[in-house]
């Protein structure tokens, strides 16, 4: 009997809010594929979501509260992290977050806070989590993996702050990759297609992007939370061993399209 790709291997989940989630998608992708799990949660809005999500793998899954803004709490985060297990193999960041009224309206209007507030939980957190993960990873490498959206390299009506913190965040994810390519840890971005997830709803027009895609794309329909399960999947894998600091497009080929 053949073992499972991730077997033996620990990922951390960051991200997930309820089963719709992207980060769902991809903790039961790790899961099926023998990777044992932590997760955060952040806040008590979404805790109770994430327990009952979790807790079906396992009573002895690990959920812990982490406010990717504190760098204490991310500390004391992977403190328990530590208490459980001496390493991880796996890390995925699929947290995003704009105030709601900078996601309507022209660019052109956003606030000072509201920049600072989106880069903060966006992009900067991606550089906090990879920063405290490492002495779990160094010695024997990895896979870290960020969500993204093809607003970070074309103009995306009413995503405005979020697609400039994504074209950051794609940034990091270069910087990070170098940084961390000798410790043979990889870090690489998944741009999806649009997912009809919590926090794509707070989009303005998110409903007639969906048919945008559905029309426009390749391939004529939007993408599957399981499609983008299976490539957090391969890039968790020996599979993607040579793939580091590249952001891959899961978008039913969209991104290719001039028109």
């Amino acid at each position: 009997m053949s073992q499972l790709p991730l077997s033996g291997k620990t990922g951390v989940i960051f991200g997930v809010a309820n089963k719709r989630s992207i980060a769902w998608a991809v903790a039961q992708a790790w899961h099926q594929a023998g990777a044992k799990l932590i997760f955060n949660y952040q806040g008590e809005r979404v805790k109770e979501n994430v327990e009952e999500l979790a807790g079906a793998f396992g009573a002895d899954t690990l959920i812990a509260p982490c406010d990717v803004r504190s760098d204490a709490e991310i500390e004391r985060f992977f403190a328990q992290v530590k208490e459980r297990t001496n390493r991880i193999d796996l890390l995925l960041h699929s947290v995003a977050f704009a105030p709601r009224e900078a996601l309507t309206g022209q660019f052109i209007n956003t606030t000072r806070e509201a920049y600072l507030v989106a880069h903060d939980i966006s992009a900067y957190s991606l550089v906090g989590l990879s920063r405290a993960a490492l002495p779990l990873m160094e010695a024997h490498g990895g896979s870290i993996i960020a969500m993204s959206y093809l607003g970070a390299l074309r103009v995306m009506p009413h995503y405005n702050v979020m697609g400039v913190a994504k074209a950051s965040l794609e940034a990091s994810v270069r910087y990070l990759a170098y940084d961390l390519g000798k410790k043979k840890i990889r870090v690489n971005a998944i741009s999806a297609g649009p997912v009809n997830t919590l926090a794509a709803r707070s989009i303005g027009g998110f409903t007639e992007l969906l048919k945008h895609y559905e029309v426009h794309s390749p391939l004529g329909r939007n993408i599957e939370l399981e499609e983008l399960g299976a490539t957090g999947l391969f890039l968790a894998t020996d599979g993607s061993a040579a793939i580091t600091g590249q952001t891959l497009y899961v978008d039913s080929g969209y991104s290719v399209m001039a028109m």
